[in-house]
């Protein structure tokens, strides 16, 4: 309720309180609660009128709402449809428009003949991929559940995944242009590594195939080496993430295609796109090859250097006997570091500078030889040596038992023991173990034995201190939090889309979820974890107690850091939807 002032007769000023309120259609509509008289007659009565019927309409309000608030409490009986709705996402809200997303699917739409409009749609999917994550029919079916309106059918969220799809290299490039100098960003270090997502099917996409033989188009969803040893078809997911940890672009790929051939496109794309000029590149010694080390820091056709630069894992224990044995000599320099605990521990490393040889691979050979100089560091943790007995004992645990139990284990079960076991094979249908001449591997044991506590990197930069290198490596962590964040809060897996159009917008909008819960944990000085954020937007939520009232029932910490990056109040008790309108906007 409202004080309103209106000319009445002969234009003389009249006050009355009004209450805005909506009819059944939605509808803003408002009806006079009581009628107070003329300006003029009042002011014979009150200095001033208008703030003292102010004031008197914002006590009615706090004593109406304190009735309505008792009566909801006294209610024994609940309501059909649910009237509880989230404001937790306007923090995602705000970074979303901040990024730019609706004018530009404002401009792309004007071209198109849509009876939908496709921001809508992007919102309601990125927005409940981050705080009710589930598939796109119980995400249209939930999509009451947020204060804005969402004005579309099913139907028209299936058909715009389409559209996304051919938008999604414009929508990671504007990402990167709007927001490489409002969050600073720094794209001179760039970390790259792969994971898979499983399809509740069981069969792999066909190839599409033309008259001759050619692939054109090599299908999606394959059975291939899933790092979490499933046996549904997967496809294959790129990462490039800057070292601010913020997502930089992805790639998909074919779940039967190697992960190792997957670097160079998605480097020199990104590159070309976000005008990067030179970045070194930080993986995993999966996708330390020759062909990506030559990629990035080898010598081109006109004998001058590749501008990028590397830092790669190295195996020690994959690694030629030339490298195990100057890795095992015992000839360390003993720092003093703090690590992630904060602790002062004794840190053992070393370094050298080497001409390694590698082949390289041109016109489908792999024959021409080159050499690469790199430096190579080494370093021993007590720790770590600790960790790798520890599992591997576990293992051999496993593996021990396999050799006395063979029927209890299968192909998929016998995963990790199975390469501590001697003649190890499986019945060709069922993969059942055969119980035949089945004994432990000590050898492979003694000898891994040797390396356990020892890693190894190996860079191009070789200006860099040993230390440096391990603390620009130790970056890595934070792409592989990014693939925990997708699977388990952002639920991306399993996959109940099919068509390759559909599965590109899903994790077009996975990745867009990504970026916006990255810069909102950077906008709060990286001092909660996204899981805990998300908990705290989701029970940032109301009940509509009568008209447009709302009761808030929820504030905690990370509320009021959000509400002071954002600079707003989000601690009053009760707001009406023209307050919460004010939010949103």
């Amino acid at each position: 309720m409202y004080l309103k002032a209106c000319p009445g007769y002969k234009g003389k000023i009249y006050l009355s309180f009004v209450e805005g309120y909506r009819d059944e259609n939605g509808k803003a509509k408002q009806r006079t609660i009581k009628k107070i008289g003329y300006l003029d007659d009042l002011k014979k009565q009150y200095d001033d009128p208008i703030t003292y019927f102010k004031n008197k309409a914002k006590e009615i309000n706090e004593d109406r709402i304190k009735e309505l608030t008792i009566k909801n409490i006294d209610s024994k009986k609940l309501s059909l449809s649910s009237s509880r709705k989230n404001l937790g996402y306007f923090a995602l809200k705000k970074i979303y428009d901040e990024i730019g997303f609706k004018e530009f699917l404002k401009i792309k739409q004007k071209n198109l003949k849509l009876e939908y409009d496709l921001n809508s749609i992007l919102e309601l999917l990125v927005f409940s991929r981050i705080l009710y994550p589930s598939s796109k029919n119980e995400t249209y079916n939930n999509k009451e559940i947020f204060f804005d309106k969402f004005n579309f059918s099913l139907k028209d969220l299936y058909r715009s995944l389409d559209y996304f799809d051919n938008l999604k290299e414009e929508l990671q490039t504007l990402i990167w242009n709007n927001t490489k100098d409002s969050y600073t960003r720094d794209a001179s270090t760039s970390y790259y590594d792969c994971t898979n997502y499983y399809f509740e099917v069981s069969y792999n996409d066909k190839d599409l195939i033309d008259e001759n033989g050619n692939i054109l188009e090599k299908g999606y969803r394959k059975k291939g080496p899933s790092k979490e040893h499933r046996p549904e078809p997967i496809i294959g997911m790129g990462l490039l993430m800057d070292r601010t940890g913020i997502p930089l672009s992805y790639d998909l790929f074919p779940g039967n295609q190697s992960e190792k051939i997957t670097l160079r496109p998605i480097v020199k794309r990104t590159k070309s796109k976000f005008g990067i000029e030179r970045t070194i590149v930080v993986a995993d010694r999966g996708l330390n090859t020759s062909d990506n080390t030559f990629f990035l820091a080898g010598k081109n056709d006109d004998n001058k250097t590749n501008h990028d630069g590397y830092v790669y894992g190295q195996s020690i224990r994959g690694a030629d006997k030339e490298f195990q044995d100057w890795a095992l000599k015992d000839d360390f320099i003993t720092d003093e570091i703090v690590d992630e605990d904060g602790n002062n521990i004794l840190w053992k490393h070393k370094s050298r500078i080497f001409a390694k040889k590698i082949q390289i691979q041109r016109n489908n050979k792999r024959s021409n030889v080159t050499n690469i100089y790199q430096k190579q560091m080494v370093y021993y943790s007590q720790k770590y040596a600790d960790k790798q007995k520890k599992e591997r004992e576990l293992v051999i645990e496993k593996a021990k038992d396999l050799i006395k139990n063979p029927g209890r284990y299968n192909r998929a079960t016998s995963i990790g023991a199975a390469g501590y076991i001697n003649n190890i094979s499986y019945e060709k249908d069922s993969g059942v173990v055969i119980n035949k001449n089945l004994s432990l591997n000590e050898d492979k044991i003694k000898e891994e034995e040797k390396f356990d506590g020892y890693y190894s990197i190996v860079t191009s930069e070789k200006n860099l201190s040993d230390k440096e290198i391990r603390d620009i490596y130790k970056g890595l962590w934070k792409i592989e939090q990014s693939f925990k964040i997708t699977k388990s809060e952002f639920k991306a897996r399993p996959v109940y889309v099919w068509t390759k159009e559909h599965i590109e917008a899903h994790f077009l909008t996975c990745f867009i979820s990504l970026v916006i819960m990255r810069l909102l944990e950077l906008k709060l000085n990286n001092k909660y974890y996204s899981g805990t954020i998300i908990e705290s937007l989701k029970k940032y939520s109301c009940s509509n107690l009568e008209h447009d009232f709302y009761l808030f029932d929820y504030y905690d910490e990370i509320i009021k850091s959000i509400e002071n990056v954002f600079n707003v109040d989000l601690s009053h008790k009760y707001l009406n939807l023209k307050e919460i309108r004010k939010i949103l906007k």
